[in-house]
């Protein structure tokens, strides 16, 4: 590294930060940057063994000799110094899980990467939220760090249009790499405006300011809920575009919960088929959720076809294979039910 390089540092837990901070290493001589520190969420017990695993990006910053700081708080008075002792000018922030503090910000620039074209999707769950809500064109922007969580400035927005069948687990790594380039040459923006601001307490958030971001509409703001257990249903009910979107939004995790019969699978991967059944117009012959002889799903209008589904103990498999292995006909039905507020189910 130069000596005039400008000290950087990066803030994120989860994979989705890991290819973009990787471009941002590989290119930091270009960029005239030296990544000082990694700050990161702390290691926690997962896996049936409850054994400790550390972040994708602390696995990260550890297989590339970074300075890493793991931390549940960054924004404690003492997680604060340490970070202000690196002397970085700029914080990227990707998939951190913490929000930062106007104290933590004071006097730096901050970028960070969120996965969806906002104003649209502003929370935790973009990426599957845009694919539950059959969203045509998806994508990523790059925004300054403010107090009201992804509301900042918007400095790059990158788009894409999901491709067919495609899961939230497979959009979301392709958007962490259609992510870095955007947010690698707005780090090379804010560099050049940076040697060219004079030199004061406020250089950095000047050059912050000189890239003259765009304000979010925030009449065009949709929430990206976080995901949990609970979201694990699908209504066949609703059209074969609506039921194919929810289930793709929401694999690999948590996945839709369905029983055939009796027997109990989770839906992974759904297509939209072309289909002469139609519920609505179909005199009540065929049900919501019956399963035709070639596998087809009805749903309120159209068929869908199950590509992946799974039971318990075993690989995922397609909806017709997992019929045949079990001898099931044409006829059966297949229900997914909501979980209530308690708890229960309802239908």
């Amino acid at each position: 590294m130069k000596s005039g390089d400008i000290a950087i540092a990066l803030f994120g837990s989860g994979e989705f930060a890991v290819a973009p901070f990787e471009l941002i290493r590989q290119r930091s001589e270009q960029l005239g940057v030296r990544i000082e520190c990694v700050v990161s969420q702390p290691d926690r017990k997962a896996g049936r063994g409850q054994e400790s695993q550390a972040t994708p990006v602390s696995v990260w910053a550890l297989s590339h000799g970074l300075a890493l700081l793991r931390t549940a708080d960054a924004n404690t008075s003492e997680v604060r110094e340490n970070i202000r002792a690196s002397g970085a000018k700029l914080f990227v922030v990707i998939a951190f899980g913490q929000r930062m503090s106007p104290e933590l910000l004071d006097g730096v620039a901050a970028f960070n990467l969120h996965g969806s074209i906002l104003p649209a999707w502003r929370g935790a769950a973009p990426i599957q939220r845009s694919l539950m809500g059959g969203d045509a064109k998806v994508g990523v922007s790059v925004i300054g760090v403010c107090d009201k969580m992804d509301a900042g400035l918007v400095f790059a927005i990158a788009e894409t249009s999901p491709k067919t069948a495609e899961t939230a687990g497979e959009l979301h790594d392709r958007l962490s790499l259609l992510g870095s380039v955007p947010l690698f040459e707005t780090v090379a923006k804010w560099v050049n405006a940076f040697q060219l601001c004079a030199a004061s307490p406020s250089r950095a958030i000047d050059a912050q300011a000189a890239l003259c971001g765009t304000v979010q509409d925030e009449s065009q703001v949709s929430r990206a809920k976080k995901l949990s257990r609970a979201d694990a249903w699908v209504d066949f009910s609703c059209s074969a575009y609506e039921v194919s979107a929810r289930i793709n939004g929401l694999s690999p995790w948590p996945g839709v919960d369905a029983s055939i019969n009796g027997n109990p699978l989770r839906l992974l991967r759904a297509r939209v088929v072309e289909s002469s059944v139609d519920i609505a117009n179909d005199g009540a012959q065929t049900l919501v959720g019956e399963i035709r002889a070639d596998g087809f799903v009805a749903c309120g209008s159209g068929s869908i076809e199950l590509l992946e589904v799974q039971a318990p103990g075993s690989r995922a498999i397609t909806l017709l294979a997992f019929m045949n292995g079990r001898r099931m006909g044409a006829g059966a039905r297949i229900e997914s039910k909501r979980e209530d507020s308690v708890g229960g189910k309802v239908s």
